[in-house]
């Protein structure tokens, strides 16, 4: 069924079968035709927490499964009195956290049918914390609903996995990106698709670079750094650059998020922009600065994941010019220079530089400095001049 403009669903794009189960859910009218435990998967950037929160609008609008602008608008803001929402901007949520939930997930709900408990990331939960939740998935209230959200199943523990229905996504075409981008944020159709193209279909980050100058910036700074990597001191200096370049993208984000948050915060208080706290207020937004800088170290690896995701692009293309596969190319924009760089190099080498980018990434995660692990991996990136034709400088 075709998904009308106004619909809580509208700006989803390429997941119409996951659309369709959760909306058919949404206009359930008896209980015995709702699930009341989901989990929806999906890779990075293909929509898993704004599908769960458009459920989440389509459950609890009086109007039906396509929602009301009132309703929609209260979930985006998180202000619905039905709807609690777990999401967490460090490496694991905690058990008290989880603990809190469950117990807010015992109460009625006040003014729709069923009372929403989001969790993103639910992959970040530990057993412990996990078994936690568990026992509220057993024995659920009547009309409590729980959407979880997590990359796969094989993230949960298998207990919370057989209690809990499952809604796959799939990484959408870069053709549907490309199309959601244009009509949403209103640029031209050429731009859509190069953001679309350069995101990997990633939603979010097609959106930043479609709409931010200084994100398209970075990242053409990023390939452009990769390819000209010659010398040892190239990768120092080179490493060294992509860390500003993941800070200045983190900051970029944070600052924007971390003013938008504090304006609200303020207006809730009852406090004017520019105004003076009343010392019983000020711990309240004490907490809420403690929470951002946790945010803005979770945000700088991030950024340097971004990086790393674009560098991958990069040299896969690259591959796919030295295998002949006449795969569409991600950097299409960069032909000449990709034709290059695969001639002075081969495909064991290129496919060496690729491992070289995953272990980076994995030992960032590990808490290994992210200078020490980038330096690394350009090592296995740099190609010597005199395999490009020129006189090596080392």
């Amino acid at each position: 069924m075709p998904v009308a403009q106004t619909s809580v669903w509208a700006d989803l794009t390429g997941q119409s079968d996951a659309i369709a189960t959760l909306r058919a859910a949404a206009a359930a009218t008896a209980s015995s035709a709702m699930t009341h435990a989901w989990l929806i998967t999906g890779p990075p950037g293909s929509g898993r927490s704004n599908l769960a929160y458009a459920f989440a609008a389509a459950l609890l609008s009086p109007a039906g499964a396509d929602g009301d602008e009132n309703t929609t608008r209260e979930v985006e803001a998180r202000t619905h009195p039905d709807l609690a929402v777990l999401s967490t901007e460090r490496v694991i949520i905690s058990i008290d956290e989880v603990r809190k939930l469950v117990s807010s997930s015992q109460f009625s709900p006040s003014v729709s049918r069923y009372r929403v408990m989001v969790i993103e990331d639910a992959d970040r939960m530990s057993e412990r914390t996990s078994n936690v939740l568990l026992k509220a998935l057993e024995e659920p209230p009547e009309r409590t609903v729980w959407i979880l959200c997590a990359p796969s199943e094989a993230d949960l523990l298998p207990t919370i996995r057989s209690r809990v229905r499952t809604v796959r996504l799939r990484v959408p075409s870069v053709a549907d990106v490309a199309e959601l981008i244009a009509r949403r944020d209103g640029v031209s159709a050429e731009e859509a698709e190069r953001a679309a193209r350069h995101a990997q279909s990633h939603i979010g980050m097609a959106h930043r670079l479609a709409t931010n100058d200084e994100a398209r910036a970075r990242r053409e700074e990023t390939v452009e750094l990769a390819l000209g990597i010659r010398t040892v001191a190239d990768v120092v200096s080179g490493a060294a650059r992509l860390l500003e370049i993941a800070g200045a993208d983190a900051k970029a984000i944070t600052e924007e998020r971390d003013a938008e948050e504090r304006a609200h915060a303020l207006q809730s208080l009852g406090v004017r922009e520019g105004g003076t706290v009343p010392p019983q207020l000020r711990a309240q937004l004490r907490q809420l600065e403690e929470d951002q800088k946790r945010r803005a170290t979770r945000s700088l690896r991030d950024g340097i994941d971004r990086i790393l995701t674009d560098l991958l692009s990069l040299y896969r293309d690259i591959l796919m010019v030295q295998l002949d596969t006449g795969a569409a190319l991600v950097n299409v924009e960069l032909d000449a220079r990709l034709r290059a760089a695969a001639q002075a190099s081969d495909a064991a080498r290129t496919l060496a530089t690729m491992d070289a980018i995953r272990t980076a990434r994995e030992r960032i995660e590990g808490n290994v400095a992210p200078a020490l692990a980038l330096e690394a991996m350009l090592v296995a990136a740099r190609r010597p001049r005199q395999a490009a034709g020129e006189r090596d400088d080392r």
